[in-house]
């Protein structure tokens, strides 16, 4: 399931790509931000810690709960996964855990 984000540069789509990992500290998923028209799209990781989450993982539950969250902060993600791809060659990897709730 994909989650309208409604940025200054355009729509974007917030959906999950892969459920990386899930074991007792908490899970990792993969989400994507997808322009609509198509011309860009950035991948980064979440981690999220287990105590944030409800009894059951659902990827798209997951995603409609952060979309929000990512919608408010969208710049400050999309430039950092930018960054982090281009500098370190890695994914960029937002957490969410006690001490920085986000949207949890």
């Amino acid at each position: 399931m994909a989650v309208v984000i409604k940025t200054g540069r355009g729509n974007y789509l917030l959906k999950p790509a892969t459920l990386d990992q899930q074991n007792s500290g908490g899970i990792v998923l993969t989400l994507v931000l997808e322009r609509a028209d198509g011309i860009e799209r950035i991948a980064f990781r979440c981690r999220i810690a287990r105590e944030l989450l409800e009894s059951a993982v659902d990827a798209d539950a997951i995603v409609a709960r952060v979309a929000p969250w990512f919608e408010r902060e969208f710049e400050m993600t999309r430039e950092n996964a930018l960054r982090t791809i281009r500098s370190e060659r890695k994914m960029l990897e937002v957490a969410f855990d006690a001490n920085s709730r986000g949207p949890f």
